[in-house]
């Protein structure tokens, strides 16, 4: 092969290259949020639930995210651990984990809410997947040791693994019956508008966190 020919070819190798690598960067960030009825949207109507407001915000701030709807109604944290590897598709750089409130209002053992979210977040490290931690609060009703036992699962689990911590995936919308549907635990469209938009800067935080490292 003469020397123009060497050149060329490996000029058309570097173009390659270089497509490959920019097709790869074009790609939109991927976000899976993961949860119980609150994430899946329950009693919402198309494009009223949590992950496809969510994305909505993001995208109006300019960044190019998908954000796949992994949440279903009732599930509790063992539920959850049990789809886990599925319902998370490899190339996911970013889950919103909200599990919990069903094992509360089920009265289920704080031990075992937390040995679930705990592997959980043991399995996605081992994957590379970044984690954003959607905490819950226990209701008052279920007793003070309950209480302290079951809040205090999501703070411990966030500083043992280093992940981002959203302290309430409620908040702003519990208690407050115009942002909740009629049963008084699920929020509506409006209830939701108020999730995105305090949960939007700590997601914008973990992204920029995950493409910083990356």
């Amino acid at each position: 092969m003469s020397f123009k020919h060497t050149v060329a070819a490996a000029f058309i190798l570097f173009l390659g290259i270089c497509g490959a690598i920019s097709s790869a960067r074009a790609e939109p960030f991927k976000i899976v949020g993961f949860g119980d009825s609150l994430m899946a949207g329950f009693g919402l109507g198309p494009d009223q639930g949590f992950t496809d407001k969510l994305a909505a915000a993001l995208r109006a701030k300019g960044r190019d995210v998908t954000v796949a709807n992994a949440g279903v109604s009732g599930d509790t944290s063992s539920g959850g651990l049990a789809r886990l590897d599925w319902s998370v598709p490899d190339g996911t750089q970013l889950v919103i984990l909200e599990l919990g409130a069903n094992d509360m209002l089920r009265g289920i053992s704080p031990d075992i809410t937390q040995k679930n979210l705990d592997e959980m977040l043991t399995r996605l490290k081992q994957r590379k997947v970044a984690v954003l931690l959607a905490g819950m609060r226990a209701a008052p009703n279920l007793g003070p040791d309950y209480q302290h036992a079951f809040d205090a699962i999501f703070p411990d689990l966030s500083e043992k693994y280093g992940v981002t911590l959203y302290p309430f995936f409620l908040d702003g919308v519990a208690g407050q019956p115009a942002l909740q549907l009629e049963d008084g635990m699920h929020p509506n469209a409006q209830g939701v508008d108020q999730m995105v938009e305090r949960i939007l800067p700590t997601v914008e935080k973990a992204i920029a966190s995950v493409q910083g490292g990356s």
